[in-house]
Protein backbone atom coordinates (compact mmCIF):
# COMPACT_ATOMS: atom_id res chain seq x y z
CA UNK A 1 0.00 0.00 0.00
CA UNK A 2 2.94 2.67 0.64
CA UNK A 3 4.18 1.53 -2.91
CA UNK A 4 0.92 2.44 -4.09
CA UNK A 5 0.04 5.67 -2.41
CA UNK A 6 3.54 6.78 -3.66
CA UNK A 7 2.89 6.27 -6.93
CA UNK A 8 -0.20 8.27 -7.09
CA UNK A 9 1.15 10.75 -5.29
CA UNK A 10 3.61 11.26 -7.94
CA UNK A 11 1.01 12.11 -10.16
CA UNK A 12 -0.98 14.74 -7.75
CA UNK A 13 -0.62 18.67 -8.89
CA UNK A 14 2.34 19.75 -7.07
CA UNK A 15 0.55 22.41 -4.92
CA UNK A 16 -0.99 19.79 -3.22
CA UNK A 17 2.11 17.17 -3.45
CA UNK A 18 4.42 19.58 -1.88
CA UNK A 19 1.17 19.93 1.07
CA UNK A 20 1.60 16.28 2.01
CA UNK A 21 5.50 15.45 1.12
CA UNK A 22 5.81 18.51 4.10
CA UNK A 23 3.11 17.49 6.08
CA UNK A 24 3.25 13.02 5.92
CA UNK A 25 6.87 13.27 5.29
CA UNK A 26 8.29 15.57 7.78
CA UNK A 27 10.26 17.06 4.55
CA UNK A 28 11.52 20.02 4.37
CA UNK A 29 10.60 22.14 0.92
CA UNK A 30 10.53 25.39 0.23
CA UNK A 31 7.96 27.35 -1.28
CA UNK A 32 9.41 27.87 -4.51
CA UNK A 33 11.22 24.82 -4.62
CA UNK A 34 9.49 21.86 -7.26
CA UNK A 35 9.67 18.44 -7.88
CA UNK A 36 8.78 17.67 -10.99
CA UNK A 37 6.99 13.70 -12.50
CA UNK A 38 10.28 11.79 -10.00
CA UNK A 39 10.55 9.19 -7.77
CA UNK A 40 11.89 11.23 -4.73
CA UNK A 41 10.97 9.33 -1.27
CA UNK A 42 14.73 9.58 0.43
CA UNK A 43 14.30 9.17 4.34
CA UNK A 44 15.07 13.25 4.75
CA UNK A 45 14.40 15.60 2.06
CA UNK A 46 15.84 19.50 2.31
CA UNK A 47 15.00 21.36 -0.83
CA UNK A 48 16.17 25.28 -0.50
CA UNK A 49 14.66 28.40 -2.85
CA UNK A 50 14.51 27.68 -6.21
CA UNK A 51 15.90 24.72 -6.26
CA UNK A 52 14.81 21.80 -8.43
CA UNK A 53 14.35 17.97 -9.33
CA UNK A 54 13.21 17.29 -12.78
CA UNK A 55 10.84 14.56 -14.30
CA UNK A 56 11.60 10.78 -14.27
CA UNK A 57 14.47 11.01 -11.83
CA UNK A 58 14.46 8.39 -8.90
CA UNK A 59 16.25 9.14 -5.79
CA UNK A 60 15.59 6.40 -3.52
CA UNK A 61 17.45 4.28 -0.59
CA UNK A 62 18.86 7.77 1.05
CA UNK A 63 18.86 9.02 4.39
CA UNK A 64 19.10 12.25 3.25
CA UNK A 65 18.75 14.48 0.11
CA UNK A 66 19.15 18.28 0.05
CA UNK A 67 19.14 20.80 -2.29
CA UNK A 68 20.88 24.10 -1.33
CA UNK A 69 19.55 27.68 -2.81
CA UNK A 70 18.61 27.55 -6.96
CA UNK A 71 20.34 23.77 -7.37
CA UNK A 72 19.45 21.71 -9.91
CA UNK A 73 18.59 17.46 -10.50
CA UNK A 74 17.87 17.04 -14.08
CA UNK A 75 16.01 14.34 -15.94
CA UNK A 76 16.30 10.69 -15.83
CA UNK A 77 18.49 10.68 -13.26
CA UNK A 78 19.53 7.24 -11.17
CA UNK A 79 20.35 8.31 -7.43
CA UNK A 80 20.57 5.38 -5.08
CA UNK A 81 22.90 4.02 -2.59
CA UNK A 82 22.15 1.62 1.03
CA UNK A 83 20.71 3.11 3.74
CA UNK A 84 22.29 2.93 7.34
CA UNK A 85 21.95 0.97 9.91
CA UNK A 86 21.94 -2.75 8.18
CA UNK A 87 23.12 -5.31 10.74
CA UNK A 88 25.57 -6.95 8.09
CA UNK A 89 26.27 -4.87 4.99
CA UNK A 90 28.68 -1.74 5.64
CA UNK A 91 28.58 -3.29 9.49
CA UNK A 92 32.70 -1.78 9.48
CA UNK A 93 31.99 1.27 8.62
CA UNK A 94 29.14 2.98 11.00
CA UNK A 95 30.21 6.55 10.32
CA UNK A 96 28.96 6.09 6.40
CA UNK A 97 26.47 8.69 5.50
CA UNK A 98 24.37 7.46 2.41
CA UNK A 99 23.64 11.62 1.20
CA UNK A 100 23.55 13.55 -1.59
CA UNK A 101 24.21 17.10 -1.53
CA UNK A 102 24.28 20.03 -3.78
CA UNK A 103 25.44 23.47 -2.88
CA UNK A 104 23.85 26.94 -3.68
CA UNK A 105 23.75 26.84 -7.62
CA UNK A 106 25.09 23.23 -8.38
CA UNK A 107 23.84 21.84 -11.20
CA UNK A 108 23.37 17.43 -12.16
CA UNK A 109 21.91 17.88 -16.05
CA UNK A 110 20.30 14.77 -17.11
CA UNK A 111 20.78 10.64 -17.20
CA UNK A 112 23.24 10.39 -14.78
CA UNK A 113 23.87 7.21 -12.17
CA UNK A 114 24.70 8.44 -8.80
CA UNK A 115 25.54 5.63 -6.19
CA UNK A 116 25.31 7.67 -2.68
CA UNK A 117 26.27 4.81 -0.32
CA UNK A 118 28.58 7.21 0.69
CA UNK A 119 27.86 11.10 0.74
CA UNK A 120 28.19 12.83 -2.48
CA UNK A 121 28.78 16.46 -2.30
CA UNK A 122 28.55 18.78 -5.42
CA UNK A 123 29.91 21.84 -4.20
CA UNK A 124 28.30 25.49 -5.09
CA UNK A 125 28.59 26.63 -9.09
CA UNK A 126 29.98 22.85 -10.27
CA UNK A 127 28.10 21.23 -12.77
CA UNK A 128 27.97 17.15 -13.98
CA UNK A 129 27.31 17.83 -17.48
CA UNK A 130 26.11 16.00 -20.32
CA UNK A 131 24.77 12.54 -20.11
CA UNK A 132 26.17 8.95 -18.25
CA UNK A 133 28.05 10.10 -15.64
CA UNK A 134 28.44 7.83 -12.60
CA UNK A 135 29.33 8.12 -9.49
CA UNK A 136 30.25 5.30 -7.67
CA UNK A 137 30.85 5.24 -3.88
CA UNK A 138 30.77 1.47 -2.79
CA UNK A 139 32.62 -1.36 -4.43
CA UNK A 140 34.35 -4.75 -3.00
CA UNK A 141 37.56 -4.35 -0.74
CA UNK A 142 39.02 -7.90 -2.62
CA UNK A 143 41.59 -8.04 0.46
CA UNK A 144 38.70 -8.08 3.32
CA UNK A 145 36.13 -9.58 0.90
CA UNK A 146 33.55 -7.42 1.57
CA UNK A 147 32.14 -4.22 0.45
CA UNK A 148 33.24 -0.85 1.61
CA UNK A 149 32.54 2.84 0.63
CA UNK A 150 34.07 6.08 0.45
CA UNK A 151 32.85 9.55 0.08
CA UNK A 152 32.97 11.72 -3.24
CA UNK A 153 33.80 15.29 -3.39
CA UNK A 154 33.61 17.66 -6.38
CA UNK A 155 34.53 20.86 -5.06
CA UNK A 156 32.90 24.29 -5.67
CA UNK A 157 32.95 25.82 -9.33
CA UNK A 158 33.90 22.59 -11.01
CA UNK A 159 33.14 21.40 -14.66
CA UNK A 160 32.82 17.43 -14.99
CA UNK A 161 32.20 16.38 -19.02
CA UNK A 162 29.71 14.28 -20.79
CA UNK A 163 30.97 10.36 -19.46
CA UNK A 164 32.51 10.26 -16.84
CA UNK A 165 33.43 7.99 -13.84
CA UNK A 166 33.73 8.84 -10.23
CA UNK A 167 34.98 6.08 -7.83
CA UNK A 168 34.75 6.84 -4.12
CA UNK A 169 37.25 8.64 -2.08
CA UNK A 170 37.63 10.49 -5.55
CA UNK A 171 37.84 14.87 -4.90
CA UNK A 172 38.08 17.50 -7.62
CA UNK A 173 39.61 20.70 -6.30
CA UNK A 174 37.54 23.65 -6.80
CA UNK A 175 37.72 25.40 -10.38
CA UNK A 176 38.56 22.38 -12.00
CA UNK A 177 37.50 20.81 -14.90
CA UNK A 178 36.94 16.77 -15.25
CA UNK A 179 37.48 15.99 -19.45
CA UNK A 180 34.77 13.88 -20.93
CA UNK A 181 34.78 9.78 -20.82
CA UNK A 182 37.44 10.36 -17.70
CA UNK A 183 38.32 8.00 -14.83
CA UNK A 184 38.86 9.94 -11.34
CA UNK A 185 39.84 7.40 -8.81
CA UNK A 186 42.01 9.86 -6.87
CA UNK A 187 42.06 12.61 -4.38
CA UNK A 188 43.35 15.66 -5.69
CA UNK A 189 44.49 18.81 -4.22
CA UNK A 190 45.51 21.54 -6.94
CA UNK A 191 42.81 23.80 -7.96
CA UNK A 192 42.43 25.72 -11.55
CA UNK A 193 43.49 22.64 -13.50
CA UNK A 194 42.15 20.38 -16.37
CA UNK A 195 42.09 16.85 -15.30
CA UNK A 196 41.25 13.42 -17.81
CA UNK A 197 42.29 10.49 -18.76
CA UNK A 198 41.93 7.11 -17.61
CA UNK A 199 43.20 7.04 -14.76
CA UNK A 200 42.68 11.27 -14.83
CA UNK A 201 45.78 12.91 -14.32
CA UNK A 202 46.16 16.85 -13.96
CA UNK A 203 46.82 18.26 -18.23
CA UNK A 204 47.32 22.02 -17.56
CA UNK A 205 46.51 24.63 -15.12
CA UNK A 206 43.16 26.90 -15.82
CA UNK A 207 42.87 31.09 -15.16
CA UNK A 208 41.48 31.47 -11.84
CA UNK A 209 39.70 34.68 -13.40
CA UNK A 210 38.05 32.11 -15.92
CA UNK A 211 34.08 33.41 -16.25
CA UNK A 212 33.06 29.82 -15.64
CA UNK A 213 34.39 30.19 -12.86
CA UNK A 214 33.50 33.34 -11.48
CA UNK A 215 29.56 33.51 -13.15
CA UNK A 216 27.14 34.78 -10.87
CA UNK A 217 25.20 32.18 -11.36
CA UNK A 218 24.46 28.27 -11.51
CA UNK A 219 23.04 26.88 -14.53
CA UNK A 220 25.08 28.11 -17.85
CA UNK A 221 22.85 28.53 -21.24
Amino acid sequence: MKTLFRAFLVLFPWFLRRRILTACYGYEIHPSARIGLAWVYPRKLIMGPDSHIGHLTVCVNLDEVRLDQSALLGRGNWVTGFPSGHPRHFAHQPDRQPRLHLEQHAAITNRHIIDCTATVVIGEFSTLAGFRSQILTHSIDVIASRQSALPVRIGPRCFVGTNCVILGGAVLPPCSVLGASSLLNKAYDTPCTLYGGVPARPLKTLPAEARYFTRPRGYVD
